[in-house]
């Protein structure tokens, strides 16, 4: 995947989360008679300008794309013409400037909904979640799963996918819950429903292979050792193998499945092997050495080779889950929820220091995901940003100074006290909310730079 193609999929998505944002503020605003001056996507250098409307606003898209901002007509940060006066923002009641600020957040929020929505209506692709073997020593071998189920429920909740099955489980992982009832029906159609104790997942684990910490794995049709395709120039086409060439052996050890080859293949690189081949009714021997190469920060070989596969078989276990346009809204409005008390939930275990600050994500994590959600396809892309969205939202919830929430903040403490926060306290709370701002962009940053450099 380019690098050009992963950083317009990410100016694209910071372009539409940023501008749903502010006009959310925008909007409210006008609303409530309050004069906009500008409303900016991005910082920095105008690249583009241009006044429109009865007010004259000044629309601009800057150079910089890693936010925005609506500039409304305000006393504070500047002289008022008398005939304005009633339209400047600090002239408005705490209620109207409450419902500006947090109009924000809350288009986010209704952005996320929306994209849901459209994703469930297009539908969501997935494969269906018929287990595999279960990983020793994990909760769902000590569960007693069965290789072949298929999980239908988890506790109220269908399940159709694997994705609708690591995200329920990852839920509930989170709160380290211990008994989880998991419904599943194996190939004789006989149901079963097994408890499963989550309470030794830490939440640390979780931001990687989450079925995997469980113990869960997908089943794997299996595939024979049958050659459809040698890649020229690989190390199996120097070593003389041909398409419909079959496997049956490497170094004397019997290989019965394509899976089963492969292991031996990639944990030899650049070691010397012997394949027993079986070719148009004879068997014989090739001498072979698998190039070395790097996958994900590991070492391993490869030959060059691709199995002949039945799509028939993969086919089968694929699902495409949608919806109607009425439940989808409903769905959608779940998954919003869901995930904003997911991420609720992280964040004050990140806090507490029950979670490493290392899940943190900056601009180029962001970024990669962006690309690679882009390249699997509009459904994944909508994924991508509704997700993004919602943590938009409860990042500026937060009641931090200089965010929505700080502001919002402000707003409570005048309800209560009748009067406005004195300037010397919003002066140190905005010094205090760019340390703390500083602080986590220091730690997302040094976090992506961690991922990159460990593979």
């Amino acid at each position: 995947m380019s690098i050009f193609f992963t950083l317009i999929a990410f100016i694209i998505a910071l372009g539409i989360l940023i501008t749903f944002h502010e006009f959310g503020h925008y909007l409210v605003a006008r609303w409530n008679g309050v004069k906009v001056l500008r409303f900016s996507v991005g910082f920095g250098e105008p690249v583009f300008r241009r006044r429109l409307g009865k007010d004259q606003t000044e629309w601009v898209v800057a150079a910089i794309p890693l936010g925005g901002y609506v500039k409304m007509l305000d006393e504070n940060e500047g002289r008022v013409p008398e005939k304005d006066l009633s339209r400047a923002f600090n002239r408005q009641p705490v209620g109207r400037r409450f419902a500006i600020v947090a109009a924000g957040p809350l288009a986010n929020f209704l952005l996320a909904i929306f994209l849901y929505w459209l994703m469930f209506i297009l539908g969501v692709d997935g494969i269906k979640p018929i287990l595999g073997p279960a990983i020793a020593e994990t909760p769902v071998a000590q569960a007693q799963f069965e290789e072949g189920e298929t999980i239908v429920r988890i506790e109220n909740e269908a399940v159709e996918s694997w994705q609708d099955a690591r995200w329920t489980l990852l839920r509930y992982a989170v709160n380290q819950s211990s008994d989880v009832t998991v419904e599943t029906v194996n190939q004789r159609g006989e149901i079963n429903w097994r408890q499963l104790d989550l309470s030794s997942i830490h939440p640390d684990e979780l931001d990687g292979d989450v079925l995997g910490k469980i113990g869960f794995s997908a089943y794997q049709p299996e595939i024979k050792p049958i050659i459809a395709e040698v890649m020229a120039g690989s190390a199996g086409e120097q070593a003389g193998l041909q398409a419909g060439d079959e496997i049956l052996a490497v170094n004397d050890k019997e290989v019965y499945s394509w899976i089963e080859f492969v292991p031996e293949i990639q944990s030899n690189p650049g070691r010397p092997l012997i394949l027993e081949i079986f070719r148009q009714g004879r068997i014989f021997q090739l001498d072979i050495t698998p190039e070395v190469v790097t996958e994900n920060g590991r070492t391993v070989g490869r030959i060059g080779v691709m199995p002949v596969v039945d799509q028939s078989i993969f086919e089968a276990m694929r699902v495409i889950v949608t919806y109607p346009a009425g439940e989808a809204v409903k769905k959608a409005m779940e998954k919003t929820w869901e995930t904003t008390v997911l991420t609720l939930r992280m964040l004050y275990k990140m806090i507490v220091g029950d979670v490493s600050w290392k899940n943190v994500s900056g601009p180029i994590s962001i970024a990669d995901y962006a690309g690679q959600s882009a390249q699997m396809g509009l459904v994944s892309y909508l994924a991508f940003l509704a997700l993004i969205s919602v943590s938009l939202g409860v990042l500026n919830l937060l009641p931090i100074p200089i965010l929505d929430g700080g502001h919002l903040m402000y707003y409570m403490i005048e309800i209560v006290k009748g009067s406005p926060v004195s300037d010397k306290t919003m002066i140190i709370g905005q010094k205090v909310g760019l340390i703390m701002l500083f602080t986590l962009m220091v730690f997302a940053i040094y976090n992506d730079i961690t991922r990159i450099t460990s593979g």
